[in-house]
């Protein structure tokens, strides 16, 4: 008897340990959550932001940023001041918001991962076009090769020469990648419009957020545009698929 009734004292002490044990647990990790979602929270405004800045050809204002993410400047100014430590932001000299050198940064870096992904659809467009297949890229409102392949078994073809740069006006890759702006994934065609006889079709890599692109070839002679059309397509899809 006596047996049993020191079990159950020591049941209820450890009942009531166990009770208080929570009781205090539990605002510890609620105040861990609640500071969990305010880092979430400020994380998801900072890309918005960003977001928001590298669409703002002219840069935003302060007030302009603040009421597009409809938070108090104050937050803004908090954010601005974060990202500006990166380098992700600066002010211009009218105080506008605008993209800093940290984002070149990792853009940069990213650069030999979009190429790694692109390449096997590059090799088999080259193959099968019989021309020089290119992935071009927006970096500073210009175009730039970021990978380039040339065919094996063609006696003559373009040199294109990874890094060159071109605006975005001119040239089938340029021309397909303001296309794609609008949603417009149809071939582009151009002549001699970067190089006295060059002939390029090129068509916009769509679907991959935060990547504004266009995979095309360039050749000596005239192209097929149905057929290489169709195969420019392909290539471009293929990339979108590896890239998202």
């Amino acid at each position: 008897m006596e047996t049993t009734a020191r079990s159950g004292e020591s049941g209820d002490a450890a009942a009531r340990v166990g009770v208080g044990a929570t009781e205090r647990d539990g605002p510890a990790l609620g105040d861990a959550a609640v500071r969990a979602g305010e880092t979430a929270q400020t994380l998801d405004r900072g890309l918005r932001l960003l977001h928001l800045v590298a669409d703002a050809p002219a840069g935003l204002t302060v007030t302009e940023a603040a009421n597009r993410l409809g938070i108090g400047r104050a937050a803004v100014y908090r954010l601005v001041g974060a990202l500006t430590g990166h380098g992700m932001l600066r002010r211009d000299g009218a105080g506008r918001l605008r993209l800093g050198a940290g984002v070149l940064h990792l853009a940069r870096r990213a650069q030999p991962l979009l190429a790694e992904g692109a390449l096997p659809a590059l090799r088999r467009l080259a193959e099968q076009a019989g021309a020089t297949a290119h992935l071009t890229v927006v970096e500073g409102g210009e175009g730039v090769a970021l990978a380039v392949v040339e065919p094996s078994w063609t006696s003559f073809h373009v040199a294109y020469r990874t890094g060159a740069r071109h605006p975005l006006e001119r040239g089938a890759a340029g021309r397909a990648i303001l296309a794609g702006r609008s949603g417009v994934a149809d071939p582009v065609s151009t002549v001699g419009e970067l190089q006295p006889g060059a002939y390029g079709v090129a068509a916009p890599v769509l679907g991959v957020p935060g990547l504004e692109a266009s995979v095309g070839v360039v050749a000596l002679a005239p192209l097929d545009s149905d057929a290489v059309g169709a195969q420019v397509l392909a290539a471009a899809e293929s990339i979108a698929a590896a890239l998202s």
